[in-house]
Order: C-alpha cells, then sequence, then structure tokens
C-alpha cells in the first residue's frame, strides 16, 4: 500500500492523513466541499505546526508532509487509492451512501476501511460488493499522538492482516478484533462511564466525589465526569445507545443526566460546558471499587467470550485510555489483597 484515502477531514479524518503522510505515503483527502477542504486543510497545517513549534519536527519535514496530501472535493480522486479509510459522522445513513460510492469509484483491489467507534463494520460491508475487503480501522483521537488502532474484521473480512501490517508500518500498535459494536475500548469504557453517570443519578455521590476517588484510589488519569467532559457527551449518548440496543444492559442505557445535558447542548469542553464549566473540584466520600468492580467484571467476560485475549484488551485499555494499568493487571493486583468480598475475580 503505498497510497492512502481519506474521506472526511475533520479533526480526526485530518489526523488520519497525517499520520499515513507522516510515514511516507500519498494521501488523498477528500470533502464535501471547498470549504470543508479548507478546514482541513487548516487541521493538517495547526496540527504539524504545533509539531514544528514543539520541536519535533523541522519546518522542512513539515512541508514534506503537507507536501505528501493531495486534497479535492470529488470521490473519484480515490480512484487509485490502495486503501480508504472513512472519517465522516457516526451516523448509518452517512456511512452506507459513502460506502456504496466508493465501492464504484475505487478499485477492485483496494481496500475499505471504516473509523466507526461502535457501528457494526458488517452492515457498512454489504452496502459494497467487495465484503471481503471492508474492515474498520478504529484510530483514537488524537490520531497522530495515539497508538493504538483497532483493526475490526467480519465473518467475511480477508484482509485484516494487511491492515494491522500497515498499522505498525506508520508505527501504531494494532489490535485486531471481531465485529462487536464498541470493540474492546468503547465496549469496557462506555459501560463504565454511564454506570458513573446512573451511580449520580442514584445519587450514590457527587460527580466531584467519584472523580476524586477514581484518580486518588485507582489511579486514573482523570475521573469518569471529567471524561465524558473531554469526549464530548453528544458522542458517549450516541455509542451508549449503540451499545444498550445491543447488549440490552441497563448500565449501557443513557442515563438520565447525561441524556438531559446533551439534550440542553452541553456536550463537554467543545461547547464550553459539560458537567464541569471548569476545572473540578475535589470531594471525598465514595469508594472507588463501587465503579471499578462492574468495569473489572465486563473486561473478564469479554476475555471468557473469546473476544479478546487478556494482553489485548489490557494493551487496548492503556493506549486507548491511557491507563496505567490494564484491567487484567488490576486484577491481578487485586490479587494480593482478600478476595472475599470479589468472587468474581477469583477465576
Amino acid at each position: 500500500m503505498e497510497t492512502v484515502g481519506v474521506a472526511g477531514l475533520g479533526t480526526m479524518g485530518a489526523g488520519i492523513a497525517e499520520v499515513f503522510a507522516r510515514a511516507g505515503l500519498a494521501v488523498v483527502g477528500v470533502e464535501t466541499d471547498e470549504a470543508a477542504l479548507r478546514r482541513g486543510r487548516a487541521h493538517l497545517e495547526n496540527s504539524t505546526g504545533r509539531a514544528v513549534s514543539r520541536g519535533r519536527l523541522s519546518p522542512e519535514e513539515q512541508q514534506a508532509i503537507l507536501g505528501r496530501v493531495t486534497l479535492a472535493t470529488d470521490r473519484a480522486a480515490f480512484a487509485e487509492a490502495d486503501l480508504v479509510v472513512e472519517a465522516v459522522p457516526e451516523l448509518m445513513e452517512l456511512k452506507l451512501p459513502l460506502f456504496a460510492d466508493l465501492d464504484r469509484v475505487c478499485k477492485p483491489s483496494a481496500i475499505l476501511a471504516t473509523n466507526t467507534s461502535s457501528l457494526p463494520v458488517t452492515e457498512i460491508a454489504l452496502a459494497t460488493d467487495r465484503p471481503s475487503r471492508v474492515v474498520g480501522m478504529h484510530f483514537f483521537n488524537p490520531a497522530p499522538v495515539m497508538q493504538l488502532v483497532e483493526v475490526v474484521g467480519t465473518a467475511r473480512s480477508t484482509v485484516t492482516g494487511e491492515v494491522a501490517d500497515l498499522a505498525r508500518r506508520v508505527g501504531k500498535r494494532p489490535v485486531v478484533v471481531g465485529d462487536r459494536p464498541g470493540f474492546v475500548v468503547n465496549r469496557l469504557l462506555l459501560g463504565y462511564l454511564n454506570h458513573a453517570c446512573l451511580l449520580l443519578d442514584q445519587g450514590v455521590a457527587s460527580k466531584e466525589a467519584i472523580d476524586t476517588a477514581m484518580v486518588v484510589q485507582a489511579g486514573l488519569p482523570m475521573g469518569p465526569f471529567a471524561l465524558l467532559d473531554l469526549i464530548g457527551l453528544d458522542t458517549a449518548y450516541e455509542i451508549c445507545g449503540v451499545l444498550h440496543r445491543d447488549s440490552g444492559d441497563p448500565r449501557h442505557e443513557p442515563s438520565r443526566t447525561l441524556r438531559n445535558l446533551v439534550e440542553r447542548g452541553r456536550l463537554g469542553r467543545k461547547t464550553g460546558g459539560g458537567f464541569y464549566d471548569g476545572k473540578p473540584g475535589t470531594e471525598e466520600g465514595f469508594d472507588a471499587m463501587v465503579l471499578l468492580r462492574p468495569y473489572l467484571v465486563d473486561a473478564i467476560e469479554m476475555f471468557r467470550s473469546g473476544y479478546a485475549s487478556q494482553d489485548d484488551i489490557d494493551e487496548a485499555m492503556k493506549l486507548g485510555c491511557g491507563y496505567r494499568s490494564g484491567p487484567f493487571e488490576t486484577v491481578a493486583a487485586l490479587r494480593t489483597r482478600s478476595l472475599d468480598d470479589f468472587p468474581e475475580l477469583e477465576e
């Protein structure tokens, strides 16, 4: 693979284009119109410009990266791409017609990849006449920085190995999994985040107490409500909806508070406020194990189902979420304590 296409040049799509261009590949980026194309170019220039200002790229390297990216508003520009990665909003009504069009304009040998974080890759693949050459290639934001890529194969995919090899070639660490809503990271992460919201709904503790406990007691980089503000409450709400439709688990049904904030347009940092308007305060009075236990049990069940190995689950959660330890490493640490009140972790 020497030429890669990227459909959609928002923050994520532009970041994916930058990843491939940094690795020396030719990149074709396509947007819907000239205004969107200018915004995509600005994303690329600003991201690489920050790297220059921090001494991570020279001005010459920045220009070389930008010079490898060709921009267009016509999808026919993908005609000679070896791989096209879709990075449009997380709506099936946008993705299905896009993949049908990509199937029409791309050469028969091209691989088509979706950057979806939760939608079924199998359904997307069926919009094409090449389902064996359709995979998920889920990057994490910001794509130039985050190492993890979830490579998602369907029952008919035959190219997951090629795509995983390409991910390694561009400096990423792939985890290859099957087609299940949420894959590894979002399946575990959003269950944990929404459970925190449900505890808040029930008045178990304040958001400040829950966040403080998960940082101080559990050693996480940030608490669930601060993380939700960072991710975007609308994004979390949509993914929880997808997970709930698949699992039927009440912990995946979007919480009342999360739904209310989204309806009010309080979507987190990108709108200036979500759960918090500024820096979270600190408060005591919550036991982190109340929230940590179901997250660990979910990871154990994921492993027992045969979906992913313990090492892959740990790797995905550390690389995708910035955790210092994965769930099975956490279980191993807990084994040094009394497990009388934690029978789920005994096996």
